[in-house]
């Protein structure tokens, strides 16, 4: 079913309301959370929504905490989210990020203490929209093995990098899996494979099946060894610059909370000289675009592409929405 913004967006407000978020924060988070529907990354968006209201009814999400600073030194910054929705906090420390990258030229702000971000992406195309390059990272609970181990005990801990650019920024949104564990949750639900292998099974064979990965949570590393290795440096990275939890760590909790962040942004007003940044912009996506494609009346698109082409087909059609997601969304506006 296809839902217009404006049908969606009041509903999620009305329900975060009804669970202890202030008007503002309330129609922030009913914000992002829509807009990342609209985008096509419906994984993140608007069906992870009775999750994360269910979060919030278990005491894992706590909608008044906001964050606390812990530690200031010129430009980089140290703060507590104190277990707040995680996307409340991630725009926060992106916001604060954008803020002190004014005054320096670029910041950093590491963030303990978290919930799940949602869609890492929001906060990349955040920094974007102020002109800065935005880089974002986070760690997860285990759900991926070290490459060559059989146990889940690597993060697929996902990176976002965000360039200024229109009509849409170039944004990499990614995580060290092959597939987010909501997309492979997606496909699982339409009953449909991934396009390869994706992880594996509880027999420790490779497999298509999302309903296998899922159920073995052994999601294959991006680039095999490199993923891997990658997942590695950034749980190190946000957990020793934020004082925060590491992904082991993590894995011994009943439910994934308590992680590790990164936010970091570099104003281009001062940084960069706007002709050579416009015409290095130009030169890299121009030799992506005239590239020829391997399918025939196939085309190349650059990271962010396809995100914009979705973000316009989905306001002139509505933002598709799985039915029973939105059935049990009703319900929980009228408890």
């Amino acid at each position: 079913m296809r839902l217009d913004y404006s049908e969606i967006e009041p509903v999620l407000k009305s329900i975060l309301l009804q669970h202890g978020f202030s008007a503002e924060r309330a129609g922030l988070c009913a914000q992002m959370i829509t807009e990342t529907s609209l985008d096509g990354v419906y994984s993140h968006g608007v069906n992870r929504f009775p999750m994360f209201i269910e979060s919030v009814q278990n005491g894992i999400v706590k909608p008044g905490n906001e964050p606390t600073k812990l530690k200031s030194i010129n430009n980089f910054e140290n703060w507590d989210g104190n277990l707040g929705p995680g996307n409340l906090n991630a725009w926060f420390c992106m916001e604060r990020a954008i803020h002190l990258a004014r005054k320096y030229g670029m910041a950093v702000l590491s963030l303990r203490n978290t919930n799940h971000w949602m869609r890492g992406g929001t906060y990349g195309l955040q920094a974007a929209g102020e002109n800065c390059i935005g880089i974002c990272m986070t760690n997860t609970k285990p759900n991926m093995p070290a490459w060559g181990g059989r146990e889940a005990n690597v993060g697929n801990n996902p990176i976002v990098i965000a360039i200024p650019h229109q009509p849409y920024p170039i944004l990499l949104d990614m995580a060290m899996s092959q597939f987010s564990f909501g997309k492979m949750e997606v496909l699982e639900q339409l009953g449909e494979k991934l396009p390869c292998v994706g992880g594996f099974d509880k027999d420790l064979q490779l497999t298509d099946d999302p309903g296998a990965i899922l159920e073995s949570g052994l999601a294959l590393p991006m680039g095999n060894w490199k993923g891997s290795g990658l997942a590695m440096l950034i749980d190190l990275l946000v957990s020793i610059l934020s004082g925060g939890s590491t992904t082991r760590e993590i894995g011994k909790n009943d439910e994934e909370y308590g992680l590790s962040q990164l936010f970091i942004a570099f104003d281009l007003d001062q940084l960069s000289d706007k002709e050579n940044s416009a015409r290095a912009i130009q030169d890299v996506t121009d030799s992506l675009l005239e590239s020829t494609a391997i399918e025939a009346g196939g085309q190349v698109f650059y990271p962010g592409q396809q995100t914009w082409m979705r973000r316009k087909e989905n306001r002139k059609k509505g933002i598709p929405i799985d039915p029973d997601t939105w059935e049990r969304i009703i319900a929980l506006s009228t408890e």
